[in-house]
C-alpha cells in the first residue's frame, strides 16, 4: 500500500510538469474578434466611367419624375365622317303624255286576265258540270282543262288485262298546288266492269291539271272531272267530256 501510495503521487507530478512546461512554451494566445461591418462593395470601373454612370443615372432619375408628374395627354377627339354629296334629282316633277299615251294608260280598256286566256268566256269562269253537287260528298264539279296533257306511257302503265279496243274512264280531283290533283275517285265508265275508270284514277298522280277560275281567280282546292277516252293504241281524245 505504501509503494502504491508513492507511486501515484510521482505519477500526478510529472502530469502537473508537463503542463507547466507547455504552459511556459506556448504562452496564452488572445484572439482579436473582427466587427463585421456588413457587406462591402467595390467597383472595377475607371473614375471616368464611375461619373459618368452617376450622372446618367441623375438624369434617368429626373426623367422618370418628370414623367409622373406630366399629366395624361387628352385623347385626340375622332374626326367627323365624310359625307358624300347627295346626287342630285334629275327625274321630273312629271311626265308629259301624248294623246295617244294617255288613251292606252287607261286601265279601264285592259282586258281582264281570264279574258285574255280565253278561258271560261268573258267573265273568266271555269265551267261548271250541270247538276249541283255531283261531286264526292256534293261539292261542286267543274270541267278539267290541261295545263298538260298526258302521254300514252303514262296511261298505258295502268291499263287493265285484256282492255276493250274503245272506251272511257270518268273520275273526279281536287286540285292542288302546282296544278296537281289528290283524291281522285271514280264515277264511272265504259264498258262497264272495264276497269278503264280504275286506270285513270291510278294514273292521275301524273296528271298537270289548271284549277278551275271564278271571275279569273283560280281556286285551288276546287274538285274537278277528268275523263280518258281510250282506243286501240291508249290514245288521250280528251278531258272533261
Amino acid at each position: 500500500m505504501k509503494r502504491r501510495g508513492t507511486a501515484l503521487v510521482l505519477t500526478i507530478l510529472v502530469h502537473l510538469l508537463m503542463l507547466l512546461l507547455l504552459l511556459l512554451t506556448h504562452g496564452p494566445q488572445i484572439v482579436k474578434k473582427v466587427e463585421d461591418n456588413g457587406l462591402v462593395t467595390f467597383s472595377v470601373m475607371p473614375d471616368a466611367q464611375k461619373k459618368n454612370a452617376g450622372e446618367k443615372t441623375k438624369a434617368e432619375t429626373k426623367q422618370a419624375d418628370k414623367a409622373a408628374a406630366a399629366p395624361n395627354p387628352k385623347p385626340a377627339e375622332p374626326a367627323p365622317p365624310s359625307v358624300a354629296p347627295k346626287p342630285k334629282d334629275e327625274t321630273p316633277s312629271f311626265i308629259q303624255l301624248s294623246p295617244s299615251d294617255f288613251a292606252a294608260a287607261d286601265v279601264g280598256k285592259i282586258p281582264s286576265r281570264g279574258a285574255a286566256n280565253g278561258a271560261g268566256g268573258s267573265t273568266g269562269n271555269s265551267k261548271a258540270v250541270a247538276g249541283p253537287g255531283e261531286g264526292p260528298g256534293g261539292v261542286q264539279l267543274y270541267e278539267a282543262e290541261w295545263y298538260r296533257r298526258p302521254t300514252d306511257a303514262e296511261l298505258a302503265t295502268y291499263m287493265p288485262p285484256n282492255p276493250p279496243r274503245e272506251g272511257w274512264g270518268l273520275v273526279a280531283c281536287k286540285t292542288i298546288e302546282n296544278f296537281h290533283v289528290e283524291n281522285c275517285q271514280t264515277l264511272g265508265e265504259s264498258p262497264t266492269g272495264s276497269g278503264l275508270a280504275k286506270a285513270v284514277r291510278q294514273a292521275a298522280w301524273q296528271f298537270l291539271v289548271r284549277p278551275p277560275r271564278i271571275d279569273g281567280k283560280s281556286q285551288v282546292g276546287a274538285w274537278v272531272r277528268i275523263r280518258i277516252d281510250y282506243t286501240q293504241h291508249v290514245v288521250l281524245d280528251g278531258a272533261g267530256g
